[in-house]
């Protein structure tokens, strides 16, 4: 539980349907405790007994560390695909066990099913709010027993019935997509780690056209804000950790045919036995989009669309679909030239 409408409503559900809850509140961060109290009325109001983890140096060595030192190198990582499974979902899980609780719960939009003995994720019928993409990287233990009772639901559905419900929370606003930040993310890291040193901006033709401000305050495909006029529109096309320098392309090469993946996870089995196909999507927004999954070693993974897709973006996730259902996904690693 968060103390928002989401998890809140969720036991309301859950209720309804006649299992007997209890409620489990994590506090990542000092910025979470907040979340706690929300918790604890949203709790009281439902009449439920409501456990607290805190858990704020597990949180710092899993999503927050890797968050800081993934941007320094030049990678767009997404902190939530890191802490569901290493962090959000495992004390879920391991209190569950430990408390001898067989079933779990969150306010996710997405669904779980069972196929073939293994444990498989389903996109939410309110396609606009689906959060299967985030969820991808659940272990098998994880799902087991997991209930998404929010799967068929929209949004204001449930914020209507909650509020009608007296359900504190109801009308709160949804939770910010980085939870430990209260600022920008650049100046979060800055003040860990010290200012990110300057470097070159080179153009299309190989050439120093400026200076940019350091390397983890630009993504690949950013567009604009770079502080730099050629003349013609470009973007960022790849960002060296090494020398620095941030390479432009013109806006007609924004495209690419593939992508490389490594850190892969697969869901209908352990590892694939050859290449497949999928509908991919490489942001958590995107429209998945029709390609050819060729698997590797070593968890790695090539993508090849079916059309050239803009600017995929290192770091971010590649996550596979069939139909309804998450096969699998992993991390960007790289453009295929």
């Amino acid at each position: 539980m968060s103390g928002g409408v989401d998890s809140s409503y969720c036991v309301h559900l859950l209720q309804r349907a006649g299992y007997r809850v209890e409620g489990l509140v994590i506090e990542f961060s000092p910025l979470h405790r907040a979340a706690v109290e929300a918790a604890a009325r949203a709790a009281d109001f439902l009449r439920i007994p409501l456990h607290t983890v805190r858990c704020h140096a597990m949180f710092e060595e899993a999503v927050i560390e890797p968050f800081c030192q993934a941007y320094r190198s030049g990678r767009t990582p997404n902190p939530c695909i890191l802490c569901n499974p290493r962090v959000k979902f495992h004390i879920l899980r391991e209190e569950a066990d430990r408390r001898g609780i067989p079933l779990i719960a969150t306010g996710h939009y997405a669904g779980v099913l069972k196929q073939h003995g293994r444990y498989l994720l389903r996109r939410s019928r309110s396609i606009a709010r689906d959060q299967s993409y985030m969820l991808y990287r659940l272990t098998q233990h994880q799902l087991e027993g997991l209930l998404l009772p929010l799967e068929t639901l929209a949004k204001d559905v449930i914020r209507a019935d909650a509020a009608a419900l007296g359900i504190p929370g109801a009308d709160a606003p949804d939770s910010q997509e980085i939870c430990f930040l209260e600022g920008s993310y650049a100046g979060f890291i800055e003040a860990r780690y010290g200012p990110s040193p300057a470097g070159r901006f080179i153009g299309p033709d190989g050439r120093v056209v400026g200076q940019h401000r350091g390397i983890l305050h630009y993504t690949v495909g950013q567009r604009k804000h770079l502080g730099i006029a050629l003349g013609r529109p470009v973007f960022i096309r790849s960002i060296d950790p090494v020398t620095g320098d941030i390479r432009l392309a013109d806006a007609g090469d924004d495209r690419t045919g593939g992508i490389f993946l490594d850190g892969c996870v697969y869901l209908p089995f352990e590892a694939p036995d050859g290449p497949f196909r999928a509908q991919v999507k490489i942001r958590s927004m995107a429209a998945p989009l029709p390609a050819s999954i060729l698997p590797r070693t070593d968890g790695r993974a090539e993508v090849r669309f079916d059309q050239p897709v803009r600017a995929p973006a290192p770091g971010q996730s590649a996550v596979f679909y069939q139909e309804d259902r998450v096969i699998g996904g992993g991390f960007i690693d790289r453009w295929a030239e």
